[in-house]
């Protein structure tokens, strides 16, 4: 392998988590398309609180066919942007999907922290994963008009989001797809969320959510290059020197998503928790983890597999967390099965 910084050394925490079909159908083009917005009025939320004037960011890829029957929904990983998703959408439109990127709660995009007019910053209420879930629904059933689709898919956070879907709303797809995502975190991964949260309130410049200044920018490399890949595989695109530079680059000029949008969304991913419901899942579900995964350990998910009589694809490469960094193995290809069949 070669000894030179990549994506995955430059900026770890922000890396786009691309679906595996770009691979799948390398000649397919990049596909575009603009953001997009539904207002959705006042969400009540599972903890009681009300997220005021809620709105939904989303994208729309393709045609829907007459009856809507191949409408696919892929939902945003953590700190993602759909902006960030259309290099592996195109695939999906080149088979005949009608793909809506949606933005997740907290990301910066739809209703957030750090964009909310009513509630801003910290005064924002705390989410769950599930309030994310029933954003989307109601994006598409009141806004769009679709009431039911032929998937949900999603990757790390948006597998998450596709577990959630497939227990919320169980006959509202016909398959659901999570790529290294899980029915609820492990230990492991919530350690890795309550230390991001530690460090940007422990920050000097956190000020109790009303900083001028984004807390926490070189804790936001280092965690990222220790958990989104593996130890084998940053060892062998990373030179001491690099590090170092790397660390230097996060604190001069790299501010990254904003840190209450962080806390939010680590505290919903933190609270999700759908593990014992596979007994309501109705769709066809597709679950794939990576073994070496030091994010979203594969532990709960191919638990949630062996409930539901699944056999799990298991990506056997060094790249953790971060599949879309190496030859996906085959996983590209059986999604497409899958998806159609």
């Amino acid at each position: 392998m070669r000894n030179t910084a990549d994506g995955a050394a430059r900026r770890p925490w922000r890396a786009a988590f691309f679906f595996v079909l770009a691979l799948a159908l390398p000649g397919a083009a990049p596909a575009r398309a603009g953001q997009l917005f539904g207002d959705i009025g006042d969400l009540e939320l599972a903890s009681g609180e009300v997220l005021k004037e809620c709105r939904v960011g989303y994208r729309a890829y393709g045609a829907p066919n007459a009856d809507k029957s191949n409408v696919i929904l892929q939902p945003t990983w953590a700190n993602g942007r759909t902006e960030q998703m259309e290099g592996g959408v195109a695939g999906l439109v080149a088979a005949g999907f009608y793909v809506i990127t949606v933005d997740a709660l907290s990301n910066g995009v739809s209703s957030s922290p750090s964009n909310s007019r009513l509630q801003p910053r910290m005064r924002f209420p705390k989410i769950t994963v599930r309030d994310m879930v029933e954003s989307q629904h109601r994006l598409l059933t009141r806004v769009l008009g679709i009431t039911h689709i032929k998937a949900v898919m999603g990757t790390s956070m948006g597998g998450m989001q596709a577990f959630q879907w497939a227990t919320a709303y169980p006959g509202f797809m016909d398959k659901a797809v999570a790529l290294v995502g899980s029915p609820r975190l492990a230990p492991y991964d919530m350690l890795l969320w309550q230390t991001q949260i530690d460090a940007i309130k422990n920050d000097r410049r956190w000020n109790g959510g009303d900083y001028t200044e984004n807390p926490a920018t070189e804790f936001e490399y280092e965690i990222g290059a220790l958990i989104l890949t593996s130890p084998d595989y940053y060892n062998a695109h990373t030179t001491r020197e690099q590090l170092f530079a790397e660390i230097a680059k996060s604190r001069d000029a790299y501010s990254g998503p904003d840190a209450n949008d962080k806390i939010r969304q680590a505290e919903a991913m933190m609270a999700l928790d759908v593990a014992d419901d596979a007994g309501k899942v109705k769709a066809e579900m597709f679950i794939a983890v990576s073994k070496t995964d030091h994010t979203v350990t594969p532990g709960p998910a191919l638990e949630f597999a062996r409930r539901l009589g699944v056999v799990p694809f298991i990506y056997e490469g060094d790249c953790g967390h971060s599949v879309h960094y190496c030859q996906d193995g085959g996983m590209g290809a059986a999604l497409m099965k899958f998806l159609a069949d």
